[in-house]
């Protein structure tokens, strides 16, 4: 078995409650892995696990010292996780790939081919998404055009976080330490040379999606904001269209009011104009202040996350 420091593949698993699931995650993993005859690494990260994971993690380690472990010290979110297991990897090529085997590690080996053609950023492309609601079809298909469309990254559509990094792209990556993180927009970011792979995404084997509407919604936002300012520009476009129309209603109200037709009579109007104009405002100070608050977060340069104890690492190794 190669335990060697400098493996040529590294695959990185954020973890959360996935007990019921993770030795098979791992079998699967090694089998596709010992077919390509070359050093590899596997890195699990626990992500603030409640149920039997870390104990799971820990004998997987125990039993193939190729199993590395990263147990943070609580739950610091999912991005944040695939963070921290690219900071450690020490292959030539990283694969990012969830745990839950919705996405199959049998796909790997397409990725790793086409890495060596030459394309550095290799993204699983889902052609098929099995045992999903159409409700969350429906939503991040809407969402991966709606990014594409208004921020600066061209973002594939139908793509997650599963996909191969060249080094030089992991090297890029981990020079980038923003708090709020859109993984696969950033990989996007960097550049590089990039194509896809297309696959059947898989139904959840066991246990629950970690993903529910508001962690869903939570992670859009934080995906639009990272790489677009149109929230911000959206009050300044709506302050001119509503500055617009009060100019048109107080030319079509004087002209009434010349003419002698008293159509706007009460306070009605007025009341109604004042609770929209109110609304309005304070949607756009809400939208104003999740900018401010992402601000305030990367200036107070608080650690990403925090590890609590780590297995199968070299000590020598540089933290990031």
């Amino acid at each position: 078995m190669n335990t060697t420091s400098n493996p040529t593949f590294s695959i990185v698993a954020p973890v959360y409650n996935e007990e019921q699931i993770l030795p098979t995650f791992y079998q699967r993993v090694v089998n596709v892995m010992t077919g390509l005859e070359e050093p590899f690494e596997l890195i699990l990260v626990n992500d603030g696990c409640h149920d039997t994971s870390p104990e799971i993690m820990r004998q997987l380690h125990e039993q193939d010292p190729r199993v590395k472990v990263l147990n943070f010290s609580r739950n610091f979110g999912h991005q944040i996780a695939i963070t921290a297991g690219i900071d450690h990897a020490r292959g030539q090529a990283v694969v990012i790939i969830d745990s839950d085997l919705q996405d199959p590690p049998e796909v790997i080996p397409q990725m790793i081919d086409r890495w060596r053609e030459g394309y550095q950023v290799v993204y699983a492309i889902r052609s098929e998404r099995a045992g999903e609601t159409w409700f969350k079809k429906t939503t991040a298909s809407l969402f991966y055009r709606l990014i594409a469309r208004i921020t600066s990254i061209n973002l594939p559509v139908d793509t997650g976080d599963f996909r191969l990094m060249d080094r030089r792209v992991v090297d890029a990556m981990v020079q980038i330490r923003e708090y709020h993180r859109f993984m696969r927009g950033l990989s996007v970011w960097v550049g590089f040379k990039q194509t896809g792979v297309p696959y059947k995404r898989e139904a959840r084997a066991a246990g629950t999606t970690k993903y529910p509407f508001r962690k869903m919604l939570r992670f859009a936002f934080d995906g639009i904001t990272s790489f677009s300012y149109l929230p911000l520009q959206l009050a300044t476009y709506m302050g001119f269209i509503v500055a617009g129309l009060s100019v048109l209603f107080i030319l079509v109200a004087m002209g009434l009011r010349l003419s002698g037709i008293e159509a706007f009579k009460g306070q009605a109007t007025t009341l109604v104009s004042v609770l929209f104009m109110g609304g309005v405002q304070l949607i756009f100070l809400g939208i104003i202040g999740e900018y401010l608050g992402r601000i305030y977060n990367e200036v107070k340069h608080r650690p990403l996350y925090l590890v609590a104890e780590s297995l199968g690492f070299d000590t020598s190794e540089r933290e990031p």
